[in-house]
């Protein structure tokens, strides 16, 4: 009988390359992303910061990590990307990583990298030359895609609409799940500049990651994938991008405790800093033995889509069902231990705690993440109404 063999254990500390890696990208932001140009940023009404998006993506070749050598990129792979989200995630930074440097790119990743159609914008995503966005909306999660909204007739144009894309107004490419003219799904990429493509701005809850609806009228469509080979691409994304936002979402958590930290010390009431009453020493403690714990899930989560593991799936919805209540608690525990001054515009908190807002519904909320667990690992989902008498 044939011995399957055990699953090799999942490496959760960083490497030095790895560290290497945070110490540039945090150098970066630390001189390009303080946070009053986060702010300034957010009230611009700009898609992204273009000239810190040019620094991440050209100078240290952050836009690449997921692209092999061969197609342009640095051939790293999802561990490097999630250390370059938990630094973005610190700083709140308002650029496209998550949306163009992992979910387009993953997208197109699982198409046919030989041809040109996918390969050239791979090595333009990879360079920073342009911006790329997955056209589902941002709530999208893995498993979970709804019926195509677009459909394309027999020469490639595409027509319908997607609501809430992510950093849609900004990206250069589109990459677009449609209904082929058989009605077999298929994944087309569009110029966001050509004929017939519109960006409806929406409002979001977070500044620094903007929606937009994305309205097609006979948009010229580029033919990626078809079949199961393009619903294939766009879970893998999905799945990617829900993976790695765990780690975003650790950088987010980390900084909220570290300021919390930072701002209990420095407050004084009663003649002694806030930091040293033992009811908030108590929440500080429960907070950061919260974000080891995600700390963890997230490492799994990375470690597990690098290895391309069996049990990405089980990691990724443990991280994502974790996490991002994780991330919540933190900003709004920072938010009510800095009492007032954490309500004022001026303060970069409010930032924060959108962004770990949005985060929890982002690629799925934690409810479907957990849902999406209790298959693969064992468990029964909960009996309903409908379920069996005396249940």
């Amino acid at each position: 009988m044939t011995r399957t063999p055990p699953a090799a254990e999942p490496d959760l500390l960083y490497s030095d390359d790895e560290e290497a890696l945070r110490a540039a990208v945090r150098s970066l932001l630390a001189d390009r992303c303080d946070p009053a140009t986060v702010l300034a940023s957010a009230e611009s009404g700009r898609p992204y910061d273009a000239e810190l998006w040019r620094a991440l993506a050209g100078e240290i070749g952050a836009a690449g990590l997921l692209v092999p050598e061969r197609l342009g990129g640095q051939g790293a792979g999802p561990r490097e990307t999630a250390v370059v989200l938990e630094e973005l995630g610190r700083a709140v930074a308002p650029v496209p990583y998550l949306t163009s440097a992992v979910l387009a790119v993953t997208a197109l990743l699982g198409c046919d990298t030989a041809r040109p159609e996918t390969a050239e914008p791979l090595a333009a995503l990879a360079a920073g030359r342009t911006t790329g966005a997955l056209a589902v909306p941002l709530t999208t999660a893995p498993g979970a895609a709804a019926p195509p909204t677009v459909r394309a007739d027999a020469t490639g144009a595409l027509t319908g609409r997607i609501t809430s894309v992510a950093d849609a107004a900004g990206a250069g490419l589109l990459l677009v799940p449609a209904r082929g003219p058989d009605g077999d799904p298929a994944l087309y990429a569009v110029d966001a500049a050509a004929d017939g493509v519109r960006t409806e701005p929406v409002t979001p809850l977070d500044l620094t990651r903007p929606l937009a609806h994305v309205v097609l009228d006979g948009a010229p469509g580029r033919l990626l994938a078809v079949g199961d080979r393009a619903l294939a691409a766009v879970d893998r994304a999905l799945l990617t991008g829900a993976g790695l936002l765990a780690s975003e979402q650790l950088g987010l958590a980390e900084w909220c405790l570290a300021e919390t930290v930072r701002y209990t010390r420095e407050r004084t009431q009663f003649g002694r800093p806030v930091g040293s009453f033992q009811a908030l020493k108590h929440r500080m403690a429960a907070l950061w033995l919260d974000i080891a714990s995600a700390r963890a899930t997230a490492r799994n989560a990375a470690d597990a889509l690098a290895a391309d593991s069996p049990d990405a799936p089980v990691a990724v919805a443990v991280a994502q069902a974790y996490g991002a209540p994780v991330a919540v608690r933190a900003a709004e525990e920072c938010l009510q231990l800095h009492g007032g001054i954490g309500m004022t515009w001026e303060h970069p908190l409010h930032l924060y705690l959108k962004r770990a807002k949005s985060d929890e519904l982002a690629l799925g909320t934690p409810g479907r993440h957990r849902e999406a667990l209790a298959g693969p690992v064992g468990l029964a989902g909960p009996v309903g109404s409908a379920g069996p008498a005396g249940a």
